[in-house]
């Protein structure tokens, strides 16, 4: 895989890894026609990976994505955060998030690749689903293939974005996790999730 100079392998990897954990995505063509749809990351295909997906035949989307350059936005846990969780004021509130930003250019794909794109998808999420002919038989597939089309976007730009106050003093930080635990708010429990699984902005 090629690795431009002005992004390091790990950061690179960091973001595959987001997008392979929060798959569910905003599609954006220049036209900015959206689609939300789950895309699967090939890591190791093209300059930054490849991304496959599907839409409805019936959603108009994909007569603009054929050779299109198109953005898929990946957005990870987000909370609003109160200033009074932080040791010292003066402050406002804030949000915090975490979200990946993807730029490439889009192509259909034949049946196969349809397929081929579909099963993706079901081995990231159910990989025994593959295995059961009773329930999701290869001849349902392709019936059902006829309803949707498939399509492929090769990286060639990716960003990613941590706010999540790992800026801040120790201190505030510390304050904002305590007041996310306190939280019964479900953004600020999946927030404070992502924290401790990538160490950011806990202040320890």
């Amino acid at each position: 895989m090629y690795i431009p100079r002005n992004m390091m392998m790990n950061e690179l990897i960091q973001q595959q890894q987001f997008i392979a954990q929060f798959g569910f995505a905003l599609l954006i063509s220049e036209d900015l026609q959206i689609t939300h749809l789950p895309l699967c990351l090939v890591a190791d295909e093209g300059r930054y990976g490849t991304l496959y997906g599907h839409v409805a035949k019936a959603n108009p989307h994909w007569k603009v994505l054929d050779n299109a350059v198109v953005k898929a936005v990946f957005n990870g846990p987000h909370s609003y955060i109160s200033p009074s969780w932080y040791a010292n004021g003066p402050a406002v509130p804030t949000w915090n998030y975490a979200a990946v930003h993807s730029k490439g250019r889009a192509s259909l794909l034949d049946e196969a690749g349809l397929i081929h794109s579909i099963h993706l998808l079901v081995r990231q999420y159910e990989p025994a689903l593959l295995a059961n002919q009773e329930l999701m038989p290869l001849d349902y597939q392709h019936k059902l293939a006829n309803a949707i089309v498939g399509f492929k976007i090769e990286i060639d730009h990716i960003e990613g974005k941590h706010k999540l106050g790992q800026h801040k003093s120790t201190a505030d930080q510390q304050g904002t996790a305590a007041g996310l635990a306190r939280s019964q708010h479900i953004d600020a429990k999946a927030l404070l999730a992502y924290m401790r699984q990538t160490g950011l902005g806990l202040g320890q």
